[in-house]
């Protein structure tokens, strides 16, 4: 079964063609050649990307089972903090304002700062069963899966922080309001992305509707129809001018397909 996905509407960035997505709607490996978009958050699609797969509304779930929480892939982040309110549950804050949905967000240990969505996850479901988090591989902004998150679960504390998740908000507050796909670039150890791509004159940079924002550099912003092969200019140049300047390779944070 494929699902019709506008990209220029679907992605956050708000670039892409339009296409016939698979339907994943059972644990099953990732056909060859497929790459899971998920919620399209961290997405560049280009004009002629790979074959497409996403997970069905089947793995959209949140269940209480004594003090674990299991979730599905495909559940939204706003969904499971959510619950967590509601259930007065402690270290799920940090999906306030975070987009995406689950695989995701597991994928790539989405958070703020020291706040990682690895701190209370227990063990994660792929098509080769569950695997506990301590056979992960996993660091800021990474995690080495082999397959699919069809599921994930949870240590449930109680105690939700209403100042945590006000700090939050605050944090995302101050991203730029245009559609992007969050941060472009990893920050290299030791250095801030946002703070290179200043400091080699890119902040405010533009090529047609593309530009590296002016609130946050490391942001790359779609100012109304802006194309892929804009974003690719932008992203290509900025690249090589940090390591002409600073001798610094950056490392894309958005995926691009």
């Amino acid at each position: 079964m494929t699902k019709s996905i506008h990209f220029s509407t679907y992605s956050s960035i708000k670039i892409g063609p339009t296409l016939d997505v698979l339907l994943l709607d059972s644990i099953t490996p990732l056909p060859k050649a497929y790459k899971l978009i998920g919620g399209a958050n961290n997405l560049l699609v280009s004009p002629t990307p790979p074959p497409l797969a996403m997970l069905d509304k089947c793995f959209d779930f949140i269940r209480l089972e004594e003090t674990v929480l299991h979730v599905g892939g495909a559940t939204p982040s706003g969904k499971i903090l959510s619950f967590a309110k509601k259930h007065d549950l402690a270290g799920f804050e940090l999906m306030q304002k975070l987009p995406g949905t689950l695989g995701g967000m597991i994928a790539m240990n989405a958070g703020l700062k020291e706040w990682e969505i690895f701190n209370d996850l227990i063990a994660i479901r792929t098509e080769h069963g569950w695997i506990e988090k301590s056979k992960i591989e996993h660091g800021y902004r990474f995690a080495k899966i082999k397959g699919i998150v069809y599921e994930a679960t949870f240590t449930c504390k109680s105690g939700f922080d209403e100042n945590l998740l006000a700090m939050f908000k605050k944090m995302r507050d101050n991203q730029p309001k245009e559609p992007s796909a969050g941060s472009c670039f990893k920050n290299p150890e030791g250095h801030f992305a946002g703070k290179l791509i200043e400091e080699a004159g890119f902040k405010g940079k533009r090529v047609g509707n593309m530009m590296f924002s002016n609130v946050h550099a490391n942001f790359l912003v779609n100012l109304g129809d802006g194309t892929y092969e804009e974003a690719i200019t932008l992203i290509t140049a900025v690249k090589e001018e940090v390591f002409k300047r600073f001798g610094v390779k950056l490392e894309e944070e958005i995926i691009i397909l």
